[in-house]
């Protein structure tokens, strides 16, 4: 495995005399399910959306298969191959499940105006393919019962669902999803860990924050915690729950190991 994946090094963000993320190191290997966990307050959505451009650096530097993503915007890092989630769905209410997924998937094709308005062989031939790659999505994310349906009309974990479904159609190697699990019941956390584990059989690495304790513990090849926006451990689920420095961030509350 490449260790030059993904990395951060020393990223800061600074909200005023706040400093949110305070000099924040850590790599991510291809092929990894990496989790970045934290007391609340603790800085890791901070993190994610300064990785993923949604504000900018104070300081540091991020850098994603040789190249730096510093200072691009959101739209630019999704092409390069980064996608995410969101805490709160952002999925279009108002649209079917099958069309949310044509339109993460319309985002990243490189579309001429030409070809669109005149329907082109080629133009019909990408669409047909476009088509045929969300339908695949929604069938891969156990959607495929609900493509017809408004988004709006899903359960909230559909809709959890729906919105990984529609950063796969941007076709990341590397996906953040932010609290995939959050507000669900049981059987669709264990459905949602399963598409996890599904996702990097197909070879895409992730980048997880989660509240679950149970879930980060069951699908984390490593464990990045971070409390006042600073890293305080680093290591494999075991080596992180034996962290005297962890355990007293967390008060023991929802620190829950099985080990």
């Amino acid at each position: 495995m490449s260790t030059s994946f993904f990395s951060t090094r020393d990223l800061t963000v600074r909200f005023g005399g706040l400093i949110a993320v305070d000099h924040l190191n850590f790599e991510i290997r291809q092929g990894e399910i990496v989790s970045l966990i934290g007391p609340n307050g603790a800085g890791k959505t901070t993190a994610f959306n300064a990785i993923t451009g949604f504000i900018p650096l104070s300081e540091g530097s991020i850098h994603f298969c040789g190249k730096t993503l510093t200072g691009l915007r959101p739209h630019r890092i999704a092409a390069r191959g980064l996608a995410r989630t969101f805490q709160q769905t952002s999925v279009f209410p108002e649209v079917t499940v099958e069309e949310c997924v044509l339109m993460g998937a319309h985002k990243s094709a490189e579309t001429r105006i030409l070809p669109t308005l005149l329907h082109t062989p080629g133009y019909r031939k990408k669409e047909e393919k476009v088509n045929g790659q969300a339908k695949e999505i929604v069938a891969f994310t156990g959607l495929s019962g609900r493509s017809d349906v408004l988004a709006k009309n899903l359960s909230y974990g559909e809709q959890k669902l729906l919105e990984i479904a529609v950063a796969l159609a941007a076709t990341p190697t590397l996906l953040l999803l932010d609290e995939p699990v959050s507000g669900m019941n049981p059987e669709e956390s264990r459905s949602t860990m399963e598409l996890i584990f599904a996702l990097r059989k197909k070879g895409i690495t992730i980048l997880v924050v989660e509240h679950d304790m149970s879930v980060v513990m069951d699908i984390s090849d490593r464990i990045v915690v971070l409390n006042y926006g600073k890293k305080i451990a680093e290591g494999s689920p075991r080596e992180v729950c034996e962290n005297r420095e962890v355990v007293e961030a967390y008060l023991g509350n929802s620190l829950k190991c099985s080990f």
